[in-house]
């Protein structure tokens, strides 16, 4: 890029970003202390499951119980993600037994993910975590594997200050309209499709 381009960008950034801050005001009536919220990754795009890792160890490193629930993932999975959360000491359990594109029991896959949903509901309801993240779960509830209704029961009975963060494709409307935070990935270019294959320490 041109310097003269790059000196253009700057001052129109300066200008604009001088307006934002003699504008900005702190809005009143903000909650103080914590809030347990359901926040929801859904989306084509990449990122949804690194966001809620990073997510939980931000959490961890704030000294919340912190807990990852894996609906697609085996329990013998050993991508980047277990490694690290093993060293952190950090809890974690595949439910599933793959990607269910592959699987060849859909029958067998439902029913993992009906008694995962049976685990996480447990562990929601137990009072023992501040931050529980259900990865990969929005595919358990649009494939009917969970119902909704039984999953807003627990999100209503779960203690005040727990929060919960879903990850996964098509999120039910319902769940987004319940959701306190709703975040889309949208995929603008991935590297897949140039014929890269996917990276150790980036997609597992």
């Amino acid at each position: 890029m041109p310097e003269e381009s790059t000196n253009e960008r700057k001052e129109q950034a300066m200008k604009q970003l001088e307006s934002q801050r003699d504008a900005h005001t702190k809005r009143e009536g903000l909650s103080r202390g914590r809030r347990g919220l359901v926040i929801v990754n859904t989306g084509n795009g990449k990122g949804k499951t690194t966001a809620a890792l990073g997510l939980m160890l931000r959490a961890h490193g704030r000294g919340l119980r912190v807990k990852l629930f894996q609906f697609i993932k085996h329990e013998n999975a050993k991508f980047g993600e277990h490694r690290a959360l093993e060293t952190l000491g950090i809890p974690f359990a595949g439910l599933g037994d793959g990607f269910t594109w592959r699987s060849k029991d859909l029958d067998s896959s439902a029913d993992m993910a009906a008694a995962g949903w049976e685990q996480a509901k447990a562990a929601i309801l137990s009072g023992d975590h501040d931050l529980v993240v259900l990865d990969e779960f929005t595919y358990a509830l649009t494939y009917g594997w969970v119902g909704w209704p039984e999953v807003q029961e627990a999100l209503d009975a779960r203690d005040p200050g727990l929060h919960v963060v879903i990850t996964g494709r098509g999120a039910l409307p319902e769940l987004t309209e319940y959701a306190d935070t709703v975040t889309e990935m949208g995929m603008v270019k991935h590297a897949y499709a140039a014929g890269i294959g996917a990276q150790a320490g980036i997609e597992h």
